[in-house]
This record gives C-alpha cells, sequence and structure tokens, in this order.
C-alpha cells in the first residue's frame, strides 16, 4: 500500500514556509535562502549537485529519505513558478531541463495546460484539483512507489487536512518571519492523529516528524 508523504519542508518558528512577496529574483520572498541554509551543507544536497562533499550528520540521515521510494510528486502553483507564470507559455519550471523529481509531478493550478516531458523522467502534469483528486491521480502514477507533497505550505495544510498524509517531516529553522504562508493555519490539535518526534542538530534547526496513528 503506497503513502502519501511530505520530507524536507522548512519552516520558520512561527511556521512560515516561505516569505513574501515572493518573485522570480526572489522565490521565497523576504525569507531568501534562511530556511534551506541547514541543507546547503549536507551530502545529499551535493550529491544532488553533483559534488562528492557534504556533512554526513543527522541532518543528512533525515534529508536523504526524500527521494527513497518515491513514485510522484504533488506541488502548489507557487513551487512551480513565480506569480503570473500561467502567462509565459516557455515557463518550465526553476530546474532547467533535468529537474530533480525524476517521476510524474502534479502541479495544481487554476490554469492547466499541456503536459511538459523533461530529462530525467520528469512530466509534469497541471491540475485543476482538490487535494483529494490530486492526491489519486499520483497515486495510480506512483504505482506500488509513495507519494510526495513537495509543497508549498498551502498545499501540505490542505492536504494534511483532508486527512491524506501519512508522515511529516518539517524543520523548524530558529528564524521568526512573521509574515508569509504558514502551515499550521487551521490545523489544530493536529497532535491527535499523529505520533511526534522531535530531533534537534548541530546546524541550529530541529526536525519534526509526524507519524499517523493507524
Amino acid at each position: 500500500m503506497s503513502h502519501v508523504r511530505v520530507h524536507n519542508f522548512a519552516i520558520s518558528l512561527d511556521g512560515y514556509g516561505s516569505g513574501e512577496p515572493q518573485s522570480r529574483e526572489e522565490p521565497f520572498g523576504h525569507a531568501g535562502e534562511r530556511l534551506h541554509e541547514w541543507m546547503f551543507t549536507t551530502r545529499f544536497w551535493n550529491e544532488m549537485h553533483d559534488d562528492p562533499g557534504g556533512s554526513e550528520g543527522a541532518d543528512n540521515a533525515l534529508a536523504i529519505r526524500h527521494g527513497q521510494g518515491i513514485g510522484a510528486e504533488i506541488m502548489g502553483s507557487n513551487k512551480f513558478g513565480p506569480p503570473g507564470w500561467q502567462d509565459d507559455p516557455d515557463w518550465k519550471g526553476w530546474w532547467g531541463p533535468n529537474p530533480p523529481f525524476h517521476t510524474p509531478t502534479f502541479v495544481l493550478t487554476h490554469r492547466p495546460r499541456e503536459p511538459i516531458e523533461m530529462e530525467g523522467g520528469t512530466t509534469f502534469h497541471f491540475l485543476d484539483a482538490s487535494p483529494a483528486e490530486a492526491v489519486e491521480q499520483a497515486k495510480a502514477a506512483a504505482g506500488d512507489l509513495d507519494v510526495r507533497i513537495g509543497g508549498g505550505a498551502t498545499v501540505i495544510r490542505d492536504a494534511i487536512a483532508a486527512g491524506l498524509v501519512d508522515h511529516v517531516h518539517l524543520v523548524q529553522v530558529p528564524i521568526v518571519l512573521g509574515r508569509g504562508s504558514n502551515v499550521w493555519e487551521g490545523l489544530e490539535a493536529l497532535e491527535d492523529g499523529y505520533d511526534i518526534e522531535a530531533t534537534s542538530t548541530s546546524s541550529g534547526v530541529t526536525h519534526l516528524t509526524f507519524t499517523r496513528r493507524r
């Protein structure tokens, strides 16, 4: 049975997964890259960028689970591109000709377009669908493998609220953003449905893992 998972999604102390305003020049708004600095020193990150270096500590051990057993990805419109990308017929995402997903990838947008086949096994499919409908299509594409919800915060939040997510890995970074897209909004008593573990590391972040109770 396949599962729905979230991995390596970084949030601020006050729960924001990105700042504002988001743009092509500043994809994470006023947050910049501060939410992701913990990852940049890991072997996981360096190997994705063809660099054999990087640390192998707890941050890396948790980060590498991101790609294990994943057969499809779901992401929101704001992860795929900056505001207004739907008006650019040539926009194919932030990641160049060979995106790092290597699976069918479902982009939630109110303005769907034809699928885009990229190098390395990634095909972007554009859906105007509810989280449940998107998960159903992604599971069909993933076969026996799992579905990863890659973000942003709104997509993750909506999927959790709909009872669709089995495993959530959030990385709490010790900064306060004050505004942006918040992953916790509307998720009161989330702890009632999940077993929660917290692991703090020398980089200063805390890895929060939520495993849905059966």
